[in-house]
């Protein structure tokens, strides 16, 4: 299969729809966390559908002193990688076929989930990301949209741009893909000197270390459950040494719900290391959110979360975050024991 470049908004309306088309949005520079997003894209639409992949440089999502004159365009080597990875069509317009009367006048507006941690260091970027990605929507028309779970807040406010304004079109989350050594891939990684790079892999330690944090913490709760608290229970442990396990993971049944708290404070312990390193790692946020608005958890939270962190390495700016479940306080009756 020959995969199509096509250029203009015409040659893609030209095309024959023949099932379900399924996009893959990027700016270029594909790796294979792109390749991922357009083989699940490729499934999805069935060998029947049709897969387009867009590649555009937005330039309303870059702010002053970004690094949108210096982000790789590599268009050849991106249809080869297309191509691989199943793409029927790659939609590579330019800035005036997408913009015709130069910058719109008339833009989404990403709200207050728009303004936080990513919106808050980067002023007008999601703006500029929800115009576009409407923009493309409507140039592409497809079925299914999917984007990568690596941009989390993008991902959240794509769908409830979608959600909030009725856009008749399925969006897909899939997971971040890493390199061999956890670090997220990004197009920005090409940026990093050796050293640099060891410094950034403290970003995935922090996620990978609060995650594991956390699932301790949720062992130590499942074991709770299946030791009840009672006289004879404790007396029946004793005997064969048990029960000091038994009175500690009682113990975390019964403390009060801190889980977001000790994930925070984990993956801060590894970021405040590796800002003593050389380079130094400098932390712009380590947040645990809501995904549905992107507001930090309280300590008593039940549901999906997810850790998001952010910092710059030399001059590269890198983001990752990973999802979290937090299960429901055990239920505890009047006498003491876990119910």
């Amino acid at each position: 299969m020959t995969t199509a470049l096509l250029r203009t908004a015409d040659e893609l309306r030209a095309r024959v729809k023949p099932g379900r088309r399924a996009v893959v949005m990027t700016m270029g520079a594909l790796h294979e966390g792109h390749a991922t997003l357009v083989r699940a894209a490729r499934q999805i639409a069935g060998p029947d559908g049709e897969v387009v992949v867009t590649v555009f440089v937005n330039p309303l999502q870059f702010g002053k002193g970004e690094d949108l004159d210096r982000y790789p365009r590599t268009l050849d080597a991106d249809l080869k990688v297309a191509e691989q990875a199943g793409a029927d069509a790659v939609f590579a317009p330019s800035v005036d076929e997408v913009y015709p009367g130069g910058e719109p006048q008339v833009r989404i507006t990403a709200g207050p989930m728009g303004e936080r941690l990513e919106g808050a260091s980067r002023p007008g970027h999601f703006d500029g990301m929800l115009t576009v990605v409407a923009k493309l929507l409507h140039l592409t028309r497809p079925d299914v949209a999917l984007f990568g779970q690596k941009d989390a807040q993008q991902l959240a406010l794509i769908r409830r741009m979608v959600r909030d304004l009725n856009f008749g079109v399925d969006i897909v989350g899939v997971s971040t893909v890493r390199e061999s050594d956890g670090l997220a891939l990004s197009s920005r990684n090409r940026y990093l000197s050796p050293a640099e790079r060891h410094t950034a892999l403290a970003l995935s330690r922090a996620l990978f270390a609060g995650r594991d944090r956390h699932a301790a913490q949720e062992a130590l709760r499942a074991r709770a459950r299946e030791v009840p608290s009672t006289h004879a229970r404790a007396e029946a442990l004793s005997a064969i040494g048990e029960s000091r396990a038994a009175a500690d993971a009682h113990a975390v049944a019964q403390a009060a719900p801190g889980g977001p708290a000790a994930v925070r404070a984990t993956a801060r312990l590894v970021l405040d290391e590796a800002a003593q390193l050389d380079p130094p790692l400098v932390l712009d946020y380590l947040a645990l959110v809501d995904p549905s608005d992107f507001t930090e958890v309280p300590d008593d939270f039940t549901g999906e979360a997810v850790l998001v962190v952010a910092a710059r390495v030399g001059t590269t700016r890198l983001i990752d975050n990973i999802p979290l479940s937090f299960g429901a306080p055990e239920p505890v009756d009047p006498h003491g024991a876990a119910s």
